[in-house]
């Protein structure tokens, strides 16, 4: 019986010392929120370009009260499975300190009862790779207590593509394409000098 209630004791003090941390498991989170966001499945969108229009709200068939708890609301872009795969950095983990899979803040804001909409810009420091989008509520104390998401529970629908700015453009690749043909032609040029004055020693 002792050892029982010590096991008991420790039990809640480790669990007490989760909460202190602020150490929340996705797993145990309510899907209070109704959220949806203006790419279609498939779409691809391009950094610094285009724009995505999240709407997000309460699900009105929860009880009156559900919400009592909520103090503010993060948007987040989130990492789908399949740009997930080998990728430690993006991994899903259930403790949310922990997790890595929703990496781009999008709004962050005070939680109000009515449905609200806005219209983001995609940074670009966005990288390439198919996301979904996900609201977080959190309490006065800072931890996660409700989420809702535009996909659904496995995150293989309603998915989009970003892709990210490449690095080149034009004008680089005209100067390198320029720069090359003047390197080879210098090339030429010193070898027919070269041998013409070896065929000038010779005679």
């Amino acid at each position: 019986m002792e050892s029982y209630l010590l096991a008991a004791a420790s039990l809640f003090i480790l669990c007490l010392a989760q909460t202190c941390y602020g150490d929340v498991l996705f797993s145990t989170l309510p899907q209070t929120l109704v959220v949806s966001a203006s790419p279609m499945d498939g779409q691809v969108l391009k950094v610094g370009e285009d724009s995505i229009r999240v709407t997000w709200g309460l699900n009105q068939s929860f009880p009156e009260g559900t919400d009592a708890p909520y103090n503010e609301v993060k948007l987040k872009l989130c990492y789908a499975p399949i740009s997930q795969e080998d990728r430690g950095w993006r991994k899903t983990v259930d403790n949310l300190s922990k997790d890595r899979t929703c990496q781009f803040t999008i709004s962050h804001r005070t939680y109000t009862r009515i449905t609200h909409n806005l219209t983001w810009i995609i940074e670009s420091d966005v990288p390439t790779a198919v996301y979904f989008v996900r609201a977080y509520a959190y309490n006065s104390s800072g931890n996660e207590v409700a989420y809702g998401q535009t996909t659904d529970t496995k995150k293989s629908t309603n998915l989009f593509k970003v892709q990210a700015i490449s690095g080149r453009h034009l004008s680089v690749d005209i100067a390198s394409i320029c720069f090359s043909a003047f390197a080879l032609l210098s090339a030429v040029g010193f070898f027919l000098v070269e041998r013409r004055g070896k065929n000038a020693a010779k005679n």
